[in-house]
């Protein structure tokens, strides 16, 4: 029997994330092991009017071939992918670890190749998200391995995800439609503003950028794309300054610590870690993209609390920022291209402040003005 609350999960993010109508064409991306949430998805799917479909991501099959693989098939874009990123009206991708860490030996030059070879599906999609043309879902199913990770046992981290979908209280939809109300108002503010500055003290340095926004379109998601959800962002138009970074990154299951990342001109000029630089330092090379910012975003989830070490939520907590380095999302106004979208954090509860055009609008992680996102 499976857990309830995933079907409680399956309608919120069909019959509200995805809005699926009668007759979309909806692919479900899932691993193997993640068949009891496929299925309430698949049928959520179908009692909307839907078309679902079932398609395998592996975490194994990637390791397999990134450990295994010539350079030429390591560089192959399989055209079923492509077709599906292209043709369907919905892709609802449901991510569920057996190890949160499987890529962490593998070489980062191979691992770089993988995603050099992502960026025309990863820009195609993007695109057609953005003219309209496509809805898109990624949503975490909690497992053994992200609790692991989290320092949580299963039933401690199964709480946390489902609490922070709003899935235990008595309308989730209703409670997402009012926070999209309370962004909507951030939105209105920072619209017409110029830049937007951030500081905060930290353990390993200082971070004090500016970002130019000026004429850039904010996006307000609160259960779209991603869910949980619980962020505003947008596209730098350009970063200055230095960010030392609060927590941990992981990206493709290799964790690097310590990031700082300085910003000229809106592209990294110079970048350090204190753990795994050589991977930092790869991914920033991998393409002409790679050092650009192509999303800021600041996080407005309170039911969010704690770091975990998955940007997947992090991102999102209440009193935090992101930059995100490599593609942008052409709907925000920047259409930087680049095979990684690479999201970073950074904690502003302890001392950190949000200033637009000079003036305060956050301090430390509690927006100043009232109707705002809260808790």
């Amino acid at each position: 029997m499976r857990d309830p609350r995933l079907d409680r999960l399956s309608d919120v993010i069909v019959n509200y994330c995805a809005r699926v109508k009668p007759d979309d064409l909806v692919t479900i991306r899932a691993e193997p092991h993640s068949m009891p949430a496929v299925e309430a998805v698949f049928q959520a799917v179908l009692q909307a009017g839907g078309h679902p479909s079932f398609n395998v991501r592996s975490e194994r099959l990637r390791e397999i071939q990134l450990r295994h693989g010539s350079d030429r098939q390591i560089q192959h874009t399989c055209p079923f992918d492509l077709y599906a990123g292209t043709t369907c009206d919905v892709g609802i991708v449901l991510i569920q670890p057996l190890n949160t860490r499987w890529a962490s030996g593998i070489d980062p030059a191979r691992a770089a190749m993988a995603q050099s070879a992502r960026r025309p599906g990863l820009t195609a999609g993007l695109k057609r998200m953005a003219a309209g043309e496509m809805r898109y879902v990624l949503t975490e199913i909690p497992s053994q391995a992200a609790a692991q990770e989290a320092h949580l046992s299963l039933m401690e981290y199964s709480d946390f995800v489902y609490r922070a979908g709003f899935l235990h209280l008595p309308d989730p939809i209703a409670a997402w439609r009012q926070l999209h109300e309370q962004q909507e108002r951030a939105i209105e503010f920072l619209k017409d503003k110029r830049t937007l500055r951030f500081c905060s003290p930290s353990n390993h340095g200082e971070t004090d950028v500016t970002v130019d926004i000026s004429g850039q379109t904010w996006i307000n998601c609160a259960g779209g794309e991603n869910f949980p959800d619980g962020e505003v962002f947008t596209g730098p138009r350009g970063v200055d300054g230095i960010i030392n970074f609060t927590y941990p990154a992981i990206y493709r299951g290799k964790e690097v610590d310590g990031i700082r990342l300085k910003f000229q001109g809106g592209r990294v000029i110079d970048a350090g870690a204190t753990k795994n630089e050589d991977y930092l330092i790869a991914l920033l090379d991998l393409d002409s993209g790679s050092r650009v910012a192509g999303e800021l975003g600041i996080g407005t989830n309170y039911h969010l609390k704690t770091h975990i070490n998955n940007a997947f939520f992090d991102e999102k907590i209440g009193g935090t920022f992101h930059i995100a380095l490599g593609a942008g999302y052409p709907q925000t106004g920047n259409a930087n291209e680049s095979a990684i979208h690479w999201d970073i954090v950074t904690d502003l509860r302890q001392g950190g402040t949000i200033s637009a055009d000079g003036e305060i609008v956050q301090r430390n992680g509690r927006f100043a003005f009232p109707g705002w996102p809260g808790e």
